[in-house]
């Protein structure tokens, strides 16, 4: 059984839809992944996983529970760590840690959170002192104090900067590998791409597409074409390109030349280069991206 179960879910607010049909499934044991630009219905979707929302259509199972009737059951069994929190200024690390562990049974040591996330050496201070790295690990200490078997995380790292959201990455991960679910919610293509072991892509409160990061790319390039690009260091005859067999398209742009084909196109394209004396300079090699699948499988990009 999945340990989430989402069956065409359905929320509307003052006649706007939110979530218009969404259904997915989690594993156990994997950091599932919704992706979606903002306003596409992902913070309203696991509202009603964690029992905040209450779905007009549709159903909805954590653990085999239902998360509004058997809410008890689900929150002592789900963490949740929300899209934006506070705690009062002056609260502590420890404070916090010790007041969140005693609404469980047997919550978790709050010792070895602190180590797992890097907090012990902050034990003693205040909330409002805290980076924002620090911040967001607090808050994925206090939702996993109580032990879940569930971890949901809501835009976790909006707002750090790149060394601290790879540092949360990381304890993600490490989450995982203490046997925790995680449902993630996203709108970084690199945080999906680095952590998610599947993907349910949301467009307009409707599911686009699930599969793994490198699935999603498969359904937009099948045969795993990559793009060359470089500034030939003399003329260079379009020719000499689109006539390799390993060539699909040849497109320039201004001085720059970028050339689409088989995962074989870069040595074909750098030995025809050398055979005529030109140089590639600034050359890269792109694959294409989890961006470029969500842009073919949405029509837009996630800034969009």
């Amino acid at each position: 059984m999945p340990v989430i179960e989402v069956r065409n879910l359905h929320k509307r607010y003052r006649g706007k839809v939110a979530v218009e049909d969404v259904s997915f499934t989690v594993e156990r044991g994997e950091i599932f992944g919704i992706l979606g630009p903002n306003g596409a219905g992902k913070t309203t979707t696991v509202e009603c996983v964690e029992g905040l929302r209450r779905p007009d259509r549709g159903t909805v199972s954590v653990l085999g529970f239902d998360p509004v009737r058997d809410a008890a059951e689900v929150r002592s069994r789900l963490g949740a760590q929300l899209q934006e929190a506070r705690l009062p200024n002056r609260m502590r690390v420890r404070e916090a840690l010790d007041l969140y562990a005693s609404f469980y049974p047997e919550p978790a040591d709050s010792g070895e959170l602190m180590d797992v996330l890097d907090l012990t050496a902050q034990r003693d201070t205040g909330f409002a002192k805290l980076s924002g790295g620090q911040q967001q690990r607090l808050s994925i200490a206090l939702a996993l104090i109580g032990d879940p078997e569930v971890a949901v995380l809501d835009e976790l790292t909006t707002g750090l900067d790149p060394q601290a959201r790879r540092d949360t990455w990381a304890m993600v991960e490490r989450i995982r590998d203490r046997g925790v679910t995680v449902l993630l919610v996203t709108h970084f293509m690199e945080e999906a791409e680095r952590l998610c072991d599947r993907l349910a892509v949301i467009d307009a409160g409707r599911v686009v597409a699930v599969d793994t990061p490198s699935g999603l790319v498969a359904r937009v390039e099948p045969e795993g074409r990559i793009r060359v690009r470089f500034r030939p260091s003399a003329p260079l005859p379009e020719a000499l390109l689109r006539d390799l067999p390993e060539v699909r398209s040849v497109e320039w742009s201004g001085e720059q030349v970028r050339v689409t084909g088989t995962p074989e196109v870069l040595h074909a394209v750098t030995s025809v280069l050398a055979r005529n004396q030109i140089i590639a300079a600034d050359l890269r090699v792109e694959q294409t991206s989890l961006d470029d699948a969500f842009v073919a499988l949405t029509g837009r990009t996630l800034e969009d």
